[in-house]
Parts: C-alpha cells; structure tokens; sequence
C-alpha cells in the first residue's frame, strides 16, 4: 500500500464505517479501511484511514468523503517501504477489561502474569470504534463468572475476530460454543485467531466452532439452541429485529450480552426484549452501553 487518505470523523462515523468491499463494490483492489482514536483526551475526534495500493481516483475520494460529514480527505503518497499495518497499530494499545488483556502483536511484551491474555491483530478488532463495546462486554463476562454463574452452551453471534467467543471459553472451559458473523472473511479472521491463542475448533465441549450466518439464520445454531449464555456486539438496529429470534434461541433463565449500542438507543433496545419476556440485569453507564439481561425462568 503506497497511498493514504486520512478524514476526520466523529466517534460515531467511525462506529458506522462500513465494509471496504461493499464500499468499493467495484474496485478489483479495495483499499483497507481502519479508523482511530488519536487523542483520548478528545472521545470523539477519531480518523479513518484508507489505505490504497494506487494513487486514489477522484471517484473514490468522492466514496471517502460520505463516511464522515464534515471530513476533507488528506492524501499521502508513503515510501513504497512504509509497514502501514505496523503504522496503523503503532498507537493502539492493549484493552484491559476484568481479568482479560487484549493486544496486538505489538504489544506481546506487554502481557501480564496474572491476566488472561488474548493477541488480535489490529484493523481487525481494534480502531473500528469498538474499545468501549469490546471492554464493556469482557468485564461483562468476567463480572458474570465473579457472581458464580455457569455456563454450558454459548452463542457469539456477530464475533467479528471470535474475541468474545474466547473469553468465554477461557472463563467457562468445559462449555461448547459457536460463533458466527455474517461476514466470511470475519469467521476466517476468528478461526486464524483461535489458532493464534490455542482455542481448540469442533463441535464438542470445550471447543469452538465457526459458521457463516445471516443472525440467526443457520442450521447449526437451530440444531444447537436452546443457549445459556448469548453474546451479541452489533448495533442497535440489528439487536432490536433479532429480539424475537434471539428470545426463542436461549433456555429459560439464559443470560444474554448486548453491545454495540449508544446509550441514546438503549432503552428502545430494552423495549424490544422486554417484549419477549426478559428483564435487565445490568447496564453499563458511559455513551456505549453494554446490556446483561435475563430470560424469563
């Protein structure tokens, strides 16, 4: 990658940035997309960066410029020698969020001796604005297994790097899990990462197993329910429309995790899940909120 196009963005822009491939439906090279948080002093003065193998098209500049309403795109052509990964992770550091210590590769030294550590390669699981969602829900986790809680079948869906997915295991290890994400390339990202951090894959207790599906869409999570524990970090549209299949997908007394939410949305996302009977056990504070919630007994 030799070209850079950086825009400045709210916090929000960055949480909505879609897909490179979709965005640039007709490129037979689309250029990456990460986005960051510079100044943590500054929550919602974030950048996206677009990082292209050519010199960028005024039409794809024209693309650029609708992920962030008062953003003026800023072209660097990088020396052809320029690590833009290592670039673009330079500035990330490790999430602590309970007992979990999540880093890059950059970051291996930093690990603590007495932290659950995971390695996740950054522009897949960071710099998407999902720190808060992403800490919210290990803490989530972690403050589940404190209160005693136990687990024995559990659902990731969206996983996007199968994060979730193995904090959960990590915490209840003779639990069977699946995870799943729309997105193929995310569940071939999750199975690379299971590999990294020692996840064992399969069907039986104490693995994990992968799909590629649409919610609750697929043959495997049928075949799999009902489910103790749900863990979904999405957005709030696709929570509130999956209320329904969700609810018929848990056990009674299932515990649920809900993020990718801001805390203006919250209550419409309660709403929709009260509906199907469950009550809320907690709700973090802060503008991203995470919701634990539980099915009726």
């Amino acid at each position: 990658m030799s070209w850079r196009v950086t825009l400045h963005c709210t916090r929000a822009e960055a949480e909505a940035l879609p897909e490179s491939a979709d965005l640039f439906a007709h490129a037979e090279e689309p250029p990456v997309i990460v986005a960051d948080e510079p100044d943590p002093s500054e929550p919602d003065d974030w950048r996206i960066h677009a990082y292209f193998a050519e010199q960028p098209t005024t039409q794809e500049l024209v693309l650029l410029r609708r992920l962030a309403a008062n953003g003026e795109p800023e072209i660097e052509h990088l020396e052809d020698t320029t690590d833009w990964v290592t670039m673009s992770q330079s500035g990330l550091g490790p999430i602590r969020a309970g007992r979990f210590f999540v880093h890059t590769p950059m970051h291996y030294a930093d690990r603590l001796g007495n932290t659950v550590n995971f390695e996740i390669d950054a522009g897949l699981a960071f710099g998407t604005g999902q720190h808060d969602t992403t800490a919210g829900c290990l803490a989530a986790l972690d403050q589940l297994e404190v209160s005693g809680k136990r687990f024995a079948n559990i659902a990731d869906i969206g996983t996007g790097t199968g994060l979730l997915a193995f904090a959960a295991m990590a915490l209840w290890p003779q639990a069977k899990a699946i995870a799943t994400d729309i997105d193929e390339i995310a569940v071939q990202v999750s199975e690379e990462n299971a590999l990294i951090n020692g996840l064992k894959l399969g069907h039986g207790a104490g693995q994990l197993l992968l799909a590629v599906a649409d919610g609750m869409d697929h043959p495997l999570i049928k075949a799999r329910a009902p489910y103790d524990l749900l863990i979904a970090n999405i957005l709030a549209g696709p929570l509130i429309e999956l209320a329904p299949a969700f609810a018929a997908s848990v056990a009674h007394g299932a515990t649920l995790i809900l993020a990718g939410l801001l805390d203006t949305q919250a209550d419409a996302v309660i709403a929709a899940y009260e509906a199907e009977g469950m009550t809320v056990i907690e709700r973090s504070e802060g503008e991203w909120c995470v919701l634990v919630l539980g099915a009726a007994t």
